[in-house]
């Protein structure tokens, strides 16, 4: 056999030793990094038959190939490595970045001074299970979606042998009947009435000339704001009427001039939405009052083509785009002139759209085609909860034509 045993700390000589040292085994393997022969060592066994059974054991592994040289790296030590390479894979938007680097944080909360091939599979099952007790399922997937890519990415660098993760579940909370009837299920959106209202609003009172043009594409057309606000008039096609969604905006540090144009949250995301006369006109009007705009502040102007921007005389912000957070505050102040439910946001307009679609009977496939999401189940249930009310208003017409026959 490979290797060889040997008595660590024996002092007493004798056959039966009486000091109390361990047993030890000494193997080399070869470094898959360096290609060097490396001496690797086993201790702590009390009896030779117990170092005897490991040594057979990596021996084994040695033959298969399957032998793991696990690291003594610490949990808190692999996570900046763990972030670096998620970061720089060239597959992630910073704000999917930005949640990892969260859900990192909630992990090392249990794991951070032990070591990365310590932490077992009962370890982070029950860390599962604890954080089931203080957050909601949603978050839970995400930290464990998080905890699955960094222990996976660790037995891939050869840093673990075992990945603890592989067949840990996410509690499951019974709820109660009172938490069932508490729980909102479907999202807030407006009705028609409530979206005309609010329209009518945004025209006579919007701030500078912006706010019409930007919640009529919002309600009109259905896309996510970050979407919206990355808007090129590039993207505008005025002969087909149509417009290109292939960025979002990105904006971590919320400062005017850090912005970022990133691809869209799937790849769905990306499509061509056509647009009705209303949102073309609106946008028609938005470039003229534009143009006036950038003439009159031509030397600070910051022309990158962008469709909706910032223009703050106070802070000299003059053609850069806007963020999530201007928008949401906008609509708020407008909902509040209108006497509408100020909760509402922007996101609440892409169900407005969804509703008032099903309503029209567009099926449940073109509507997600048109959002750029084929796996949203708020945009599925909107349109389920539009569409039974009419198949109930179906239903009640075919009663009043039969009634009169006996």
């Amino acid at each position: 056999m490979l290797g060889s045993f040997r008595r660590r700390g024996c002092t007493c000589k004798k056959k039966r030793c009486t000091c109390g040292s361990k047993w030890t085994y000494r193997y080399h393997i070869i470094d898959p990094v360096t290609g060097k022969r490396k001496q690797k060592e086993t201790r702590g066994f009390e009896t030779k038959a117990e170092a005897e059974a490991e040594a057979k054991r990596i021996l084994a592994e040695i033959e298969k190939g399957i032998y793991v040289d696990e690291k003594n790296i610490t949990f808190a030590e692999f996570v900046p490595e763990f972030l670096k390479l998620y970061e720089t894979s060239g597959k992630v938007k910073p704000g999917s970045v930005r949640v990892r680097k969260r859900c990192c944080n909630n992990l090392q909360n249990h794991f951070q001074n032990i070591k990365m091939k310590d932490i077992t599979k009962k370890m982070y099952q029950d860390m599962l299970i604890e954080l089931g007790e203080k957050y909601s399922k949603e978050t839970i997937t995400s930290i464990h979606a998080t905890g699955r890519m960094l222990f996976q990415k660790a037995h891939d660098l050869g840093i673990i042998k075992l990945n603890p993760t592989v067949g840990a579940e996410i509690p499951r909370k019974q709820q109660t009947v009172e938490e069932i009837e508490s729980v909102e299920q479907l999202p807030e959106f407006m009705e028609k009435d409530e979206l005309a209202k609010f329209l009518n609003i945004t025209s006579d009172h919007g701030l500078d000339f912006q706010d019409y043009p930007i919640f009529v594409t919002l309600a009109y057309t259905g896309i996510r704001v970050g979407e919206l606000c990355a808007l090129k008039w590039s993207d505008l096609d005025r002969e087909e009427k149509t417009l290109s969604i292939t960025k979002t905006i990105d904006n971590e540090k919320n400062n005017t001039r850090e912005y970022k144009l990133v691809p869209p949250k799937t790849k769905s995301s990306i499509r061509v939405v056509e647009i009705s006369d209303t949102v073309l006109q609106a946008l028609n009007e938005q470039r003229k009052k534009q143009n006036l705009m950038k003439m009159e502040h031509r030397d600070t102007y910051h022309d990158a083509d962008f469709i909706f921007t910032k223009n703050n005389a106070r802070y000299g912000y003059y053609g850069y785009p806007f963020m999530q957070k201007d928008i949401g505050s906008r609509m708020k102040r407008l909902l509040k002139i209108a006497g509408l439910n100020t909760t509402l946001s922007p996101h609440s307009l892409r169900h407005t759209h969804t509703s008032l679609l099903a309503a029209a009977r567009v099926s449940l496939e073109t509507i997600q085609d048109r959002l750029g999401h084929k796996n949203d189940d708020m945009t599925r249930s909107v349109y389920l909860h539009v569409t039974k009310e009419l198949k109930r208003e179906a239903s009640q017409k075919f009663e009043e034509l039969m009634g009169g026959l006996k």
